[in-house]
């Protein structure tokens, strides 16, 4: 029995749905939107899911298509000037056709996809990124800590199996010095969207070691700019910036600077040149080590010459006093019958025994007469 109340069928409802569509919205149009999800099949067709986020919440979300006579030649397009896939996370401009579906909903068809505005997305919320950090007084707060002298005892947060990593500890182990480092690897994601959240859990397991660390190193080769675009997030700078330990970062290529980078105590472009720091601070130690034994052993040498010099003039002066030598200078040595020496005439008298000592022998003689100076 059909109700008393006028009412339209469920398909005619969404008929009229995607009639007012089709007539608000002939034409392709460009939109923005955030990639949450992608799923490329095995049928050729790639399967996107888009939002709209505003502080924080998510205020519009739809599904989209990319059909498989045009999903190759977009992708490999996409990955050209971007050097990514297409991911989760990423700002998209994109041209859709709208259509909408009684049975499947709305649907957009994507035929164009701008990469130049999802570097440029990355860029604008790097910059949003810094300004926020500078405004909380954060760029700065690492670069206030110190670092131990030698520091040796180092937490790695890496992929496990990431190339860097290996040059990094190759490096660090066959160094000319002989130098020992206490090195423990951190396992974390290093790229995509949940790389930020991976990499503070190590930090977070790192503080809550038992091990006390002398810094920690954050690293990861190159990449493209998106796949390193993680190394942007503020989570992770703030993290790095209220971090109690010195962080240093050696993340992607030369040509690029990262906001983890900026935030951190020290920054350098590669892991090999982060092995080198750290040999270089028990090279300098060393080094400065070699100049304190160098100006030790020197100051030791002048003061044993010092005191040999001094030690010459001493036997001159007692060599100068000897007796014998002055004997051999054609002088005599009168002594008394006890063997004292005579320095005055005036303890002589005549008939007394008298011993004269020469350089190569000796006179026993008796006082005739004595006759004192007048």
């Amino acid at each position: 029995m059909d109700s008393e109340h006028e009412y339209l069928t469920l398909r005619g409802l969404l008929s009229g749905v995607r009639e007012t569509l089709e007539e608000s919205f002939p034409e392709k149009l460009w939109i923005k939107a955030e990639l949450s999800s992608v799923q490329a099949r095995a049928n050729g067709h790639c399967y996107l899911e888009l939002c709209e986020q505003q502080d924080g919440s998510i205020v519009a979300k739809a599904r989209a298509v990319i059909w498989r006579n045009r999903y190759p030649a977009l992708a490999a397009y996409f990955y050209e000037v971007t050097g990514s896939n297409l991911a989760a996370g990423m700002q998209l401009l994109l041209r859709v056709q709208a259509g909408y579906s009684e049975i499947y909903g709305l649907t957009l068809t994507v035929d164009e996809i701008e990469p130049e505005f999802t570097l440029g997305a990355a860029e604008r919320q790097r910059r949003e990124t810094l300004a926020r950090l500078e405004r909380e007084g954060l760029l700065e707060k690492q670069r206030r800590l110190a670092l131990p002298p030698l520091p040796r005892v180092l937490a790695v947060i890496s992929a496990p199996d990431a190339a860097g990593y290996g040059d990094f500890c190759r490096h660090l182990d066959e160094n000319p010095y002989g130098f020992k480092f206490a090195v423990t690897l951190f396992a974390a994601v290093m790229q995509g969207e949940s790389a930020p959240e991976s990499i503070v859990d190590a930090l977070e397991r790192i503080e809550s070691s038992t091990v006390h660390y002398d810094a920690v190193l954050i690293m990861r080769g190159g990449g493209s700019s998106l796949d390193l675009a993680c190394f942007d997030d503020y989570g992770l700078a703030f993290t790095i910036a209220n971090y109690t330990l010195p962080v240093f970062t050696a993340i992607g290529h030369d040509r690029d600077t990262h906001v983890a980078d900026l935030v951190a105590f020290h920054a350098v472009k590669t892991p090999t040149a982060l092995a080198a720091l750290f040999i270089d601070a028990f090279a300098a130690e060393d080094e400065r080590l070699e100049q304190y034994a160098t100006r030790l052993k020197l100051a030791f040498t002048n003061k044993i010459s010092a005191l040999l010099s001094r030690l010459d003039v001493l036997e001159s002066r007692i060599a100068a006093a000897d007796p014998r030598n002055i004997l051999k200078r054609g002088y005599v040595l009168p002594l008394d019958g006890n063997g004292r020496t005579l320095k005055s005439v005036k303890a002589l008298r005549e008939g007394d025994s008298l011993t004269l000592m020469f350089a190569d022998g000796t006179l026993r003689c008796r006082i005739e007469a004595v006759e004192p100076k007048n």
